[in-house]
């Protein structure tokens, strides 16, 4: 298939158009029945590359019966590309079938694509590892040519991407030509990425296809009136200036980093949009009803502008998107550049993104991500190896099919990249896991699940097993959820239940932009209406994004090269020569750290840029030995690039605060002692099928999910401390949660290049730590951000004084 069909070309030529050269290669890989991975600029045709072989053989060679797996990591993403394959495919008048199937899909449309499927499905990992677990799901899949994974880079390395990889194992045994297809724009290491998707970590069985260079992205930074603030992380400050922005263009997208910042500064916009233009919000937390009418309007080009989060970083095309406004830091030089390449969807036309930083640290952190940019450098991406609650989820999902023989199976998932070092040992253990609930829970009739037979395969204890995998199958595992819903019975979407046990009838929050007050609990709803009262912000627990190691690095060296201060701002500019002056500003390889009093307490302030998850386990950590050290702490505050811990009295040797035994006794206690653990077990638990969220007809609330988890968990601290989902909890706990890889990278700096400052005074670097020293005190509001200000600029002028 070096060539289109007639009926293709024709397509082609009606639009004026001629296929990109990354798309006839695609199709030239296909025609040799290789795997490949494409690496094309957003608005390349990127899409269009992956199905185009498909769309080919169909046209040349009708056939009924499932021929194309399309796996996306969202759900908007498959009902775009639907609505953007079936446009074309109509216009070329093939006779081929297109339709989603995810967790929103009607059960009957479910069944009945069992029975009968399209030729083509697009589907999300868990979608397709539930389709897996179906007896038919041999035939279903038994001529399947092609498997198509977009936006790889999203989930691949995490456990999404574990799922997702045995999956594909399995559709490799019931269909041994299928060919492997995966689509990125933003990949720092095509290789590892090639490994992922072959067969057998083979990185030789797949074809690297690079795509055609887009032209360069238009990037600034905002900075209104010329000054940046000195605290704060969101870029509220600069809502009128990026009101301004969405005036001066089509259509506007606003990224936020967190669905509670969306809903904070889409009330900001919604205050100065003195010309009433139709702006829009869009999240995760919302009801499906509300987010496809945004996304509907967004597609007929019925919105100015929407503030979003990371539900729309990837591959949507909608409408004439023309500027990307990114508030607060990018984290990354990946996320921004896949955010920006959201506005002018198309390869020849720069794509315009405008970033607005929160606070001087933010600036730079900006900066960093332009010239990252600029320079071509994405951010390096770090593979582990597949986690065992995910595994066992998969060999369950796969008895629940048919009976298995271990040692085909074993030989199966070890195909699989994440799984390839998986030792019979381990595979045993899972085994066994899954069958009885390890050696403490095997007395419980309701954790035995699989049975062995005298052949030696396994296969389901009794049938109710499969519909209860079934209805809990699935690796995202949210904070338990209460439904927000008006008195009438529309539902808006859903808060976490830690946050709605803070509301009580009669309190105001603001969702789904807009202002609710509380009516009333109903079982798991929260009945509300509208009010024009001012309201709180909900917030939602998980982990926070911390800047990448790739932009602190960068960071660190912005700072010490004093010739490139000339190219800041002059606020910017003069923050860091009085910082100079004054203390002093850390090499890239130095750990510097300051001690100084301030309003009768005594200050020390670490400058790591490891990042906000580091900084606030190390934070808990310190802050205990200074209490053993008889310093009497009262806290610490951390960000993304630092960390400030304070007492009531002075800290003379901070060195010995970080010494490195700090993670062999320390944080080993703290971590099994804190909630960070059982809530990592929560989640295995779920995850590996231990506790069970859903039962026919009813789905438990979360605090009998925790409940049972909890009493769980303390059986098998107490009688099998080595059980495999301990273990897998364990992982959790500190290498997502407590990212410990940077941890350890900051206490062996600090062992090594430590340089520590005595300051007679609050230093000017210090200033954006400091604000955030008693805000949690604060109320939410406009009073508390107006004190905040105020004692921001209090704290600056002390700091600026020479």
């Amino acid at each position: 298939m070096s060539a289109l069909p007639p009926v293709v070309q024709s397509w082609f030529d009606s639009k004026g158009w001629r296929p990109r050269r990354h798309q006839l290669e695609m199709l030239e890989v296909a025609g040799r029945g290789r795997d490949a991975l494409l690496v094309a600029a957003t608005g390349s045709g990127k899409t269009l590359a992956g199905f185009l072989p498909a769309i080919c053989d169909l046209a040349e060679n009708p056939a009924e019966g499932l021929h194309t797996l399309y796996v996306s990591p969202l759900k908007a993403l498959g009902v775009d590309v639907q609505r953007n394959l079936l446009g074309p495919i109509g216009e070329m008048g093939v006779d081929i079938r297109v339709e989603t199937r995810s967790g929103d899909t009607p059960s009957d449309r479910k069944a009945r694509q069992r029975v009968r499927p399209p030729q083509i499905l697009l589907t999300t990992p868990e979608s397709l590892s539930l389709l897996l677990s179906y007896p038919d799901s041999a035939t279903m899949f038994a001529n399947l040519k092609t498997i198509v994974i977009d936006e790889l880079h999203a989930f691949a390395r995490e456990k999404r991407g574990d799922l997702l990889s045995l999956s594909m194992a399995r559709l490799q045994a019931l269909s041994p030509k299928l060919r492997r297809v995966g689509l990125s724009a933003t990949i720092a290491d095509p290789d590892a990425y090639r490994t992922w998707l072959a067969a057998n970590g083979d990185a030789s069985r797949v074809e690297l296809v690079m795509g055609e260079p887009g032209a360069e992205p238009h990037l600034e930074i905002l900075i209104p009136e010329s000054k940046i603030p000195w605290g704060g992380h969101s870029g509220r400050h600069a809502a009128r200036e990026v009101m301004e922005l969405i005036e001066r263009h089509k259509m506007t997208l606003v990224f936020c980093n967190t669905r509670s910042l969306a809903e904070l500064i889409f009330q900001d916009l919604w205050a100065v949009n003195d010309n009433a233009l139709p702006i829009g919000i869009h999240h995760g937390s919302l009801a499906l009803e509300a987010r496809r009418k945004v996304e509907a309007a967004m597609a007929v080009g019925r919105l100015r502008g929407l503030v979003a989060t990371a539900s729309l970083d990837l591959g949507i095309d909608w409408g004439d998107i023309d500027l990307v406004v990114q508030m607060g830091a990018p984290k990354g030089s990946s996320r921004l550049l896949q955010r920006i390449g959201r506005a002018n969807h198309r390869l020849d036309e720069p794509s315009e993104g405008v970033l607005v930083p929160g606070n001087r640290f933010e600036y730079l952190e900006g900066r960093a991500a332009l010239d990252a940019i600029e320079a071509g450098e994405l951010d390096p991406e770090i593979f582990r190896p597949g986690t065992l609650d995910v595994l066992a989820q998969h060999i369950l999902g796969v008895a629940c099919a048919e009976p298995f023989d271990p040692d085909e199976l074993l030989a199966e998932i070890r195909s699989a990249s994440p799984y390839s070092g998986l030792k019979q040992e381990t595979f045993e253990e899972v085994l066994s896991f899954i069958a009885t609930g390890g050696y403490s829970l095997k007395a419980y009739d309701r954790f035995r699940r699989l049975v062995q037979d005298p052949d030696g395969r396994w296969r389901l204890a009794r049938p109710p097993v499969a519909q209860q995998h079934r209805l809990n199958a699935g690796v995202i595992v949210e904070q338990p959820l209460l439904t927000v819903r008006f008195r009438g019975g529309r539902k808006l979407g859903t808060i976490e239940e830690g946050y709605a046990s803070t509301l009580a009838p009669g309190d105001h929050f603001y969702f789904c932009g807009l202002s609710l007050e509380v009516e009333q609990f109903k079982d798991t709803d929260i009945i509300v209406h509208a009010s024009s009262k001012p309201a709180r912000i909900v917030t939602y627990g998980g982990q926070r994004m911390s800047m990448s190691t790739h932009l602190a690095n960068r960071v660190r060296e912005m700072l010490a090269d004093r010739n490139d201060w000339r190219r800041f701002p002059d606020d910017v500019r003069e923050w860091l020569e009085v910082q100079d002056r004054r203390s002093r500003t850390p090499e890239p390889n130095e750990l510097l750290v300051e001690t100084f009093p301030h309003e009768k307490l005594h200050y020390m302030v670490a400058y790591s840029f490891e990042g906000w998850n580091a900084h606030q386990s190390l934070g808990m950590l310190i802050t205990r030995r200074m209490e053993s050290a008889g310093l009497k702490p009262m806290g610490f505050v951390a960000n993304d690039y630092g960390l400030a811990c304070y007492g009531l009295e002075p800290i003379t040797d901070p060195k010995a605060l970080f010494s490195p035994d700090i993670l062999e006794r320390e944080f080993i206690e703290w971590v099994e002692n804190s909630y960070l653990l059982k809530t990592a077990f929560r989640e295995v638990a779920v995850i590996g099928g231990l506790v069970e969220r859903q039962h026919p007809g009813r789905r438990k609330t979360g605090r009998q999910v925790s409940f049972s988890t909890d009493l769980i968990y303390d059986v098998l601290r107490k009688y099998e401390p080595q059980h495999l989902l301990l273990r897998a909890a364990w992982d959790d706990a500190r290498a997502r949660m407590t990212e410990l890889g940077r941890l350890v990278r900051l206490v062996d700096r600090a062992a090594a290049t430590m340089v520590h400052v005595e300051a007679e005074r609050i230093t000017p670097m210090a200033v954006p730590l400091m604000v955030i020293v008693g805000r949690e005190a604060l109320p939410s509001g406009a009073e508390a951000d107006e004190s905040l200000l105020v004692q921001a600029e209090q704290l600056a002028d002390a700091a600026m004084q020479l």
